[in-house]
């Protein structure tokens, strides 16, 4: 192969715009990919396999900046690992989203005044898979423009036929291995959403309300308990004090007054009370709370409902029929009517549970629902973090992890909803329960129903690592892609969806982990570290600063972000900063094209090399080892940032730069140069793809003629490291920095030239002087020259004559008023910080502002005095 000669060259540059336009770039790119079949995966490949499940996002929803961060972490660990050569799954799909999805559409029916009930549960079934069909999914055109490698051939959704056979089969297998059961206990239960919900569906936050202590009974058999929940009161059927409390010995085991209700009720002993929070005496609604509910099994108590699905009183009496907040008010009222409020805090401010979804206050009730029995599930779900079978990233996130496995609760799955999985059990008409897997027929005969519950949605969407791949039947897919290599999701649903797929996954594959490696991330926030949310004004979409800056710019910034379990604050500015990189890598490539950059033929051996050419090549092999070990410890900050430095600082401001003059030269030594600086880049828009694809894809095939950067080979090192040329250079960017350093400080304009004097003579700086003075704009020395500062620097001298650069005088009086300022606030600062007074009552933040401003202050007073010393005397 030839050379391609500079014409040329710039030739193929002029089918680059003069500046990077991503709107014109990413659309065609991605169509391009996904017809070409890049994405796509072959079971039947001999290529070692490498899958990723994307968390299924809800069919309900669209992007939002937390899909577009993680997004980006699995693209980027996925294109690289196809170049690597592995057959890469990446397996997209949507989840049915119980809940949501039905209120979605429920909200649609009440716009025509129809609620589910009006159409029946099959027509409204049918009307959610309409609504599907035209508006459901959304978020998957979204991931498209976000450059999301999927194979779309695949895309699984937690409903469909497949799915559904999946679910239908572990149901029955954990039923008939006793780990599913039907009970009644208390559950979470929203009076909006009408269904129970699970505990990690509840969000607590603290509300104000009121604290109220009421007295039962009378005189010396009168116990005084607080509630915040006055109306539960009606369903109470004992009064529990300690065991040991002495104050209430005597009243255990008689009876006291129910106020209100003229019902007596006993008082029981049981070691679940406190003696030592608020009187020693709690109320028992074991129809209303789980810790009553305990008490009440223990004591064989009787179980009251007094608030139906809707929380509103059932009580026979006056209070029948109100709302339970109107309750709340009207019974205090009544027990302050009756003398029965000894006291009452409000507002009392204390945790309250809310729906996840409707942020409706959470109503503890009593009812009969279907269970996973976790202990045997949660404790192999352990076992394989305990023996190494599964990583969790980082490491200090395993005790969380511990915490909520070995700790799980019997798992409520029933959900009193339409839309989802309904339960596969028909009830007979003596009392019989008949579990039904996907080949069984359903019982027949006068008298038989199927459960009107369908299954939580995290049942379903626990099975996706293995359900996707075609289990229960034992797939060519099955068997090519799983287990999965990772998952990589946010720490906040570690206890709703990881713990589950861990669970489920060993039950079904026979002890199998659904993937090797857990790799946490934390939740993106705004610049300011708050929380992102509509009520706070500070949501972004992140469609709008794709539209502005480029989905590139966008993923660069999430990535550089993305340290591993920590959140990710984010801020336009940043992305606007991205979007600068981005088209610097633009302008270089541009510039490297019209200068005949090439990626034709050998690189030259080293030593027919220049020493700016070695170190390139030097720093290149250091960067490609570096991000190779960072990927692998799913460290997207750190590799991304030196990507970022590596390519700005290192190849467009220092080589870049310095090869301009070495292609000016001409010669034998500029077309190395031209082959070195088309390698140089060839590699690094490898090594940048995974995480701006786009930009890199354009250059790329641009630059190289190749068919594209998806299918090309990752780099690797090659053994071109040089110490030696590292060093050299290092002291030329020493020279020219504290030149520019200099230059900056005394106000001299960039592009101003200086006159200069050199002693490079027997110093590795020696063959440098040309582009020492080309970096730092100075002139040859003439007749005449006066040297007023002067750098010695690794055994070479630089001369400057400022003789009409600068006005000596007038910056040496800036300078001396500067220095001053800085001397008084270390003075203030340094009184401060003596006086046992202000250390005493000033708060560790001051005293923190404090120190810092004496550490700026004396770093200030350095600094100026260096200047002063380089002035001009006189």
């Amino acid at each position: 192969m030839t050379e391609t000669s500079p014409p040329a060259a710039a030739a193929e540059a002029q089918t680059l715009s003069s500046q990077y336009a991503p709107t014109e770039v990413e659309a065609k790119l991605y169509e391009r990919w996904v017809a070409a079949g890049y994405f796509e995966a072959d079971a039947k490949s001999e290529k070692p396999a490498y899958t990723i499940v994307i968390p299924p996002p809800n069919v309900t929803g669209s992007l939002h900046l937390g899909h577009a961060f993680e997004h980006t972490l699995i693209d980027s660990l996925t294109r690289r690992k196809r170049m690597q050569g592995y057959e890469t799954l990446w397996q997209p799909g949507m989840d049915h989203a119980g809940i949501a999805t039905q209120n979605v559409v429920e909200r649609e029916l009440a716009k025509e005044g129809l609620s589910r009930h009006d159409l029946g549960r099959e027509a409204f079934i049918e009307r959610v898979w309409q609504w599907k069909a035209e508006s459901g999914g959304k978020i998957l055109g979204q991931m498209r423009r976000l450059g999301d490698g999927v194979d779309w051939r695949r895309e699984r959704f937690t409903m469909d036929e497949g799915l559904s056979r999946a679910v239908q089969t572990i149901f029955k297998n954990l039923f008939d291995d006793g780990l599913i059961y039907r009970a009644e206990r208390i559950i979470n239960w929203c009076p909006r959403c009408l269904t129970a919900i699970s505990d990690i569906e509840v969000e607590y936050q603290d509300d104000d309300g009121e604290l109220v202590s009421i007295r039962y009974g009378e005189g010396d058999a009168s116990i005084v308990v607080a509630t915040t929940r006055a109306e539960t009161m009606l369903g109470d059927t004992a009064v529990a004090v300690h065991p040991d409390d002495e104050r209430y010995r005597h009243l255990v085991g008689t009876e006291i007054e129910l106020p209100l209700t003229g019902r007596r009720i006993p008082v029981v002993a049981d070691a679940h009370v406190d003696p030592e929070f608020g009187t020693g005496a709690v109320k028992v609604t074991p129809a209303h709370d789980p810790n009553d509910f305990e008490i009440g099994q223990r004591h064989a108590l009787p179980s009251i409902t007094v608030l139906d699905e809707r929380a509103i009183i059932t009580a026979h009496g006056p209070f029948q029929g109100l709302d339970r907040f109107e309750a709340r008010s009207a019974i205090v009222a009544a027990l302050r009517a009756d003398g029965r409020i000894v006291a009452e805090k409000r507002p009392y401010t204390h945790s309250v549970g809310h729906c996840s979804r409707c942020k409706t206050t959470i109503e503890p009730r009593q009812s009969m629902q279907w269970w996973v029995k976790v202990g045997p599930l949660a404790q192999a779900a352990g076992d394989a973090v305990r023996d190494g079978r599964v990583a969790i990233h980082p490491k200090e996130m395993e005790s969380r992890y511990f915490g909520w496995v070995d700790n799980l609760h019997d798992w409520c799955i029933s959900r009193q909803l339409w839309w989802g999985h309904r339960i596969p059990v028909w009830y007979g008409p003596e009392g019989e329960i008949v579990c039904v897997g996907p080949d069984d027929q359903p019982p027949a005969g006068e008298g038989w129903r199927q459960d009107n519950d369908v299954l939580d949605t995290w049942f379903s969407s626990g099975l996706w690592p293995f359900s996707t791949l075609g289990w229960p039947e034992q797939t060519a897919d099955l068997q090519k892609f799983f287990p999965t290599s990772v998952l990589v999701t946010g720490y906040d649903i570690l206890f709703f969806w990881v713990a589950r797929m861990m669970m489920f996954g060993l039950y079904a594959m026979d002890g199998t982990p659904p993937f090797h490696t857990i790799a946490l991330h934390g939740m993106v926030r705004d610049q300011f570290g708050k929380k992102m949310s509509k009520s706070f004004g500070n949501a972004v979409d992140p469609l709008d600063w794709m539209d502005a800056y480029g989905t590139d710019a966008l993923r660069f910034t999430l990535a550089r972000g993305a340290n591993p379990g920590t959140d990710v604050p984010i801020g336009e500015e940043w992305v606007q900063g991205s979007r600068n990189f981005c088209n610097k890598i633009w302008n270089a490539t541009r510039f490297a094209l019209m200068n005949g950059a090439t990626v034709e033929g050998p690189l030259p051996p080293a030593e027919e090399l220049s020493t700016v050419d070695r170190w390139i090549l030097s720093r290149l092999d250091a960067t490609v080892a570096e991000v190779d070990a960072l990927y692998e410890d799913y460290q997207f900050a750190k590799l991304s940032d030196a990507l970022f430095h590596f390519a700005w600082d290192e190849v467009f401001d220092w080589y870049v730069e310095l090869s301009k003059i070495t292609l000016q030269a001409g010669g034998a030594e500029a077309a190395a140069t031209r082959r070195v600086l088309g390698h140089v880049l060839d590699v690094t828009l490898r090594l940048l793809h995974p995480i701006v694809p786009f930009v890199t894809e354009e250059l790329w095939t641009t630059l190289t003629g190749g068919e594209s950067l998806v299918v090309a080979a990752w780099p690797q090192p090659e053994g071109r490291r040089d110490a030696a040329a590292e060093a050299e250079i290092a002291t030329l960017q020493q020279v020219v920095t504290e030149v520019r350093r200099f230059r900056g400080e005394q106000g001299l304009k960039p592009g101003q030239k200086v006159p200069a004097r050199l002693t490079l003579a027997g110093t590795a700086l020696a063959a440098h002087e040309a582009p020492i003075r080309t970096l730092a704009r100075l002139e040859p020395d003439a007749e005449g020259f006066a040297a007023a500062t002067s750098f010695p620097i690794a055994g070479a001298l630089v001369e400057l004559d400022l003789s009409g650069a600068i006005d000596v005088p007038a910056e040496r009086r800036r300078l001396e008023k500067d220095r001053a300022a800085a001397e008084k606030v270390k003075e203030q600062c340094t009184k401060k910080l003596a006086n046992e007074g202000f250390l005493s009552k000033a708060s560790a933040e001051v005293v923190a502002k404090v120190r810092g401003q004496l550490e700026a202050a004396e770093a200030d007073i350095e600094r100026i005095g260096g200047q002063l010393d380089r002035l001009p005397q006189g």
